[in-house]
């Protein structure tokens, strides 16, 4: 078992295709760094707060009890958001990341792996939080994407009702811009 780990990630919401990595990093490590990436951002992106996402991390963990959650903010500067995480992670075992960017940013400073080598192939979901946020976007279904925990608590603060209401148009005409357009 390794002494420390960390992975950083916007979890907006947390989802099924999360749940798999955040079991295997607390079952992995007897110390877990769960940073929360662009903690400072409320945006299409980033349509939950902060403490929001707190509170949905720790309902899809509630059977562990050795991590900690960091907000990460974003500072739109990369060599500069390098040196804060390293300073708030200290040193580590193993980071955890499928982010290219952050890759590139920490390859020097940690042994990096990406989350699927951590979840055995017949434990992976293959979710993003993009396809979450389009079918929630479109009032139905997303309830299934996401732990039982979470859709409560999602539902119970009418969060997916503000979701639409802020960012639901956006969301939607977001995936149709990404629909490859043929023009003969």
């Amino acid at each position: 078992m390794l002494q420390k780990i960390a992975m950083i990630a916007r979890w907006r919401p947390v989802h099924n295709g999360h749940l798999p990595v955040l079991r295997a990093l607390c079952q992995q490590a007897e110390q877990v760094i769960i940073g929360i990436g662009s903690a400072n951002r409320y945006d299409l992106r980033n349509p939950f707060t902060l403490e929001e996402t707190i509170d949905m991390l720790r309902l899809a963990l509630e059977d562990s009890d050795n991590y900690t959650l960091v907000p990460i903010p974003d500072l739109d500067d990369g060599p500069r958001w390098r040196q804060m995480v390293k300073e708030q992670l200290g040193m580590l075992d193993l980071f955890v990341t499928d982010n290219p960017y952050v890759f590139s940013l920490l390859k020097d400073d940690y042994r990096i792996e990406r989350p699927v080598a951590l979840v055995p192939f017949p434990e992976r979901i293959p979710l993003d939080g993009t396809t979450v946020r389009r079918t929630m976007a479109r009032g139905a279904g997303w309830q299934s994407q996401v732990p039982p925990r979470v859709a409560e608590y999602i539902l119970g603060h009418q969060l997916d009702v503000r979701f639409r209401r802020e960012f639901g148009l956006q969301t939607l005409a977001q995936a149709v811009d990404s629909i490859p357009h043929n023009i003969s």
